[in-house]
């Protein structure tokens, strides 16, 4: 059983909207924070966006803020992430992780995450 499903990527034009969802099994999102992660060709994994069940906290890289926004379903046990106005910088596989309770304290980096989903295609092109 995978305990990280992502789905929703695409193909979209700039300016476009996207929602990928991160579905959980397995285990409670109440214990566990989750992560929304991008890497494009060539280039290092990134974190983009968390949010923590435990104390209702998130976050978004620089890049990202004001355009995405991230969610949870507690009845499906999944996690969103609503894209928009989406740019061809935001092309990347993106992929959804899960961590400790909550967010950590600077950033998002990879080391945080203890289990991965498989991943989604976001491509923004014209």
């Amino acid at each position: 059983q995978v305990p990280l499903m992502e789905s929703g990527g695409g193909l979209v034009q700039p300016g476009e909207s996207l929602r990928l969802s991160c579905a959980a099994s397995g285990f409670t999102l109440d214990n566990h924070a989750i992560g929304w992660f991008r890497q494009a060709p060539g280039k290092q994994r990134e974190g983009v966006s968390c949010f923590s069940s435990r104390d209702g906290s998130t976050y978004y890289a620089d890049s990202v803020k004001g355009r995405f926004t991230i969610s949870r379903d507690n009845a499906k046990n999944t996690v969103y992430l609503q894209m928009n106005s989406l740019k061809p910088e935001d092309t990347a596989e993106y992929y959804c992780a899960r961590g400790g309770p909550y967010c950590p304290e600077f950033g998002l980096p990879t080391a945080w995450a203890d289990y991965w989903g498989q991943g989604t295609q976001v491509t923004v092109s014209s």
